[in-house]
């Protein structure tokens, strides 16, 4: 039976904790490790040859930076299904790109090879879910979470079955049978029941964001309800933590800026990809019109026509970030939790493997 989750409410004087939970590899690198012989060149390879996805680099940069400035608990983790051996080149690239991080995991690929269970190597269910929650076991009780993957797999799954264990909402004999139908490894289905039982069940993740790194279509993506963002770039994932709450306008500036000076975006493309995520109805109006507004003063999406009752520039943004600042004050953004059919799912992306 499912426990009743609490809302993540800090106590008066406690300081608010977020936590930013990224997957590593094809999220934030460009990595390739699916064969022997990815997974034999890997430690061979230096801090320059990894590659960044465009402007994830200036999006953490931006969480770090807005959290500290307001005095905030900010944690980033990241967690890697490349081995071990990996490590101090991954770590060499994140200095090089400027992120601070509080911990990084790797998955001992070599010792599946080692045993000869083969299939592990590329079934990574199991082993994010069991660190996911010995992260959750070591967090503040109040902290809230925003994970961020990709959609080369099941990142989908993985976190979203991961946020309805610790809100309560799924029991440890349906995770248990999600697990045996994918099916993962009994040693470790028996390893992530065990630290599931641990867990103090809260309502604590408020976002999932999947960039679509092979274009998958968005709408393959309903069955995930509301509280999973998929984003075809990262400033459509800034966009949307600043509706969260989590990033400033100057923020999410940042990370346009980035994408323009480094990768080749035009103003253009930003304005369609904002105008495309507050489409898909992932943006309220007012956070679309705030951002567009804003950006369009810094030349980083085309310019917004003027309303027929002009006001001056200044009194226009006033105006915005003052309604804005209005609705913040209501609380932030939480999607409505859904039941999610994990039977289902796991059998499509069963089909899929």
């Amino acid at each position: 039976m499912a426990s009743a989750a609490r809302k993540q409410i800090p106590a008066p004087g406690m300081t608010p904790c977020s936590i930013y939970r990224w997957d590593l590899d094809k999220t934030y690198l460009k990595s390739e490790f699916d064969s022997v012989r990815d997974l034999v060149k890997i430690p061979f390879e230096k801090p320059e040859d990894k590659v960044a996805a465009p402007g994830v680099a200036a999006l953490i940069r931006a969480l770090r930076g807005v959290g500290a400035a307001a005095g905030l608990d900010v944690r980033v983790y990241f967690l890697s299904a490349s081995p071990p051996q990996i490590g101090k080149a991954i770590r060499d690239k994140l200095a090089l790109d400027g992120i601070e991080y509080d911990e990084i995991v790797f998955k001992n690929q070599l010792q599946h090879l080692v045993r000869g269970k083969f299939r592990n190597l590329r079934e990574h269910i199991g082993y994010k879910l069991a660190e996911l929650f010995k992260w959750r076991n070591a967090a503040p009780a109040h902290a809230r979470e925003f994970l961020f993957g990709d959609d080369w797999e099941s990142d989908p799954l993985i976190y979203s079955l991961y946020a309805d264990v610790i809100a309560g909402r799924v029991g440890e004999e349906e995770l248990r049978g999600v697990l045996e139908q994918i099916p993962v490894d009994r040693n470790q289905v028996e390893e992530v029941i065990g630290l599931q039982r641990e867990i103090e069940r809260a309502e604590a993740v408020a976002r999932i964001y999947i960039n679509l790194e092979r274009r998958t279509p968005p709408a393959n993506f309903r069955a995930y309800g509301r509280r999973l963002v998929p984003t075809f770039n990262y400033f459509q994932t800034a966009a949307g933590l600043f509706e969260d709450g989590e990033l400033t306008l100057a923020a999410v500036a940042k990370v346009a800026e980035s994408l323009i000076e480094h990768f080749e975006y035009t103003p253009e493309r930003l304005g369609n990809s904002l105008a495309d995520v507050s489409r898909r109805g992932h943006l309220s109006s007012r956070t679309t019109k705030v951002l567009r507004q804003y950006l369009a003063t810094q030349h980083l999406v085309p310019a917004v026509r003027a309303p027929r009752r002009r006001r001056s520039l200044w009194q226009r943004l006033v105006g915005l970030i003052s309604a804005w600042n209005r609705a913040a004050e209501n609380g932030r953004r939480v999607a409505e939790p859904i039941q999610l059919d994990y039977r289902q799912l796991a059998s499509e992306l069963r089909a899929a493997k």
